[in-house]
């Protein structure tokens, strides 16, 4: 284990890339509040929109069973039909463009080569412990990283060999993020910890955010701090990586009603989180320690997950409302 995870030590710039540890690395956000979005095609709780090296957006359709994809050039999209059962949740593309999705229906990693803009052949990989994976993350190198939440694991993909190693946990693990040492963070949803795994020992540790705070997501910074949205308690979190010790906490503008959700990281240490029971988006500056309040478009949007593009444009999609949109 030791061997395996000490390849986490040697991380490539995209794992540094903060935010939801995707290929890319995100861009300054400076929103003028312009709003825009598009219905998806198949409107069946459309979760999780993850940005692909090309800036095309790549979307799960849980109840769908499909993949979708978002070309903000042409402004269309295109969907697959993925194997039966699926049900995907979370989504990330790697340096080759190949997709790999948590198959939270029937506890599988599924991988999803593309040629020529089209997918390929797909692979399931099945999970150790079956279950409900979820969010998922890429080192920037060899591996994924993705929670189930019904095992109570996190898991580690190894790209090379096809070797999954998993953590145990508790409480519903759910969101994750990556530090600068490699170090894998993750909430315990229905609980009120984050965890850690530790890269060099493979050790895991919790932090512990207090009673009712039910942290949800979780997402790196460039400074090696991590923010956690607490869907309990309507509050907004900033850790320490280096120490594993909270910073500050601070209360979110709608207070405990907006039930933050989603959470994600600019280029320039910006802390954009949605407040799902408002329909707004808000955008948290460190260093003056103010919150910019964006209301959104439509009523009920069910936002589970965000990302900030190479532009610095903040992609949400409306779960219930089955609209993927833009700030800009």
């Amino acid at each position: 284990m030791r061997t395996i995870l000490s390849l986490l030590i040697l991380l490539s710039p995209l794992a540094l890339a903060g935010g939801s540890n995707y290929t890319m690395t995100p861009g300054i956000s400076q929103p003028v509040g312009k709003i825009t979005e598009w219905p998806v095609p198949t409107p069946k709780f459309a979760r999780d929109p993850a940005p692909a090296p090309d800036g095309r957006i790549y979307i799960a359709v849980m109840q769908g069973n499909k993949l979708a994809r978002f070309d903000p050039a042409t402004q269309k999209f295109e969907e697959w039909n993925l194997p039966e059962g699926t049900r995907p949740h979370g989504l990330v593309i790697d340096e080759k463009g190949t997709v790999w999705m948590t198959g939270n229906g029937n506890g599988t990693l599924l991988e999803i080569p593309f040629r020529n803009g089209q997918p390929a052949s797909m692979i399931a990989h099945k999970t150790p412990s079956g279950g409900s994976p979820h969010t998922i993350i890429f080192d920037g190198r060899d591996a994924l990283w993705f929670t189930n939440q019904s095992a109570d694991k996190v898991t580690r993909f190894d790209r090379r060999s096809g070797k999954m190693t998993e953590y145990g946990t508790r409480d519903g693990p759910y969101g994750l993020a990556m530090d600068r040492q490699g170090n894998v963070w993750f909430c315990q949803a229905s609980g009120q910890r984050v965890g850690r795994i530790d890269a060099a020992s493979g050790r895991v540790s919790e932090l512990d955010l207090g009673k009712g705070s039910l942290p949800r997501r979780i997402a790196a910074a460039s400074d090696n701090t991590l923010w956690v949205v607490r869907y309990g308690d309507g509050k907004l979190t900033h850790i320490d990586a280096q120490s594993a010790k909270v910073i500050k906490t601070y209360d979110m503008p709608a207070g405990e009603s907006g039930r933050p959700y989603a959470v994600t990281v600019d280029g320039a240490g910006k802390v954009w989180a949605n407040e799902i029971g408002t329909d707004t988006v808000t955008l948290f500056d460190p260093a003056t320690e103010k919150f910019r309040v964006f209301a959104l478009p439509s009523d009920n949007e069910g936002i589970r997950k965000m990302i900030v593009d190479a532009k610095g444009r903040l992609w949400y999609m409306g779960s219930h409302s089955g609209k993927l949109g833009v700030v800009e």
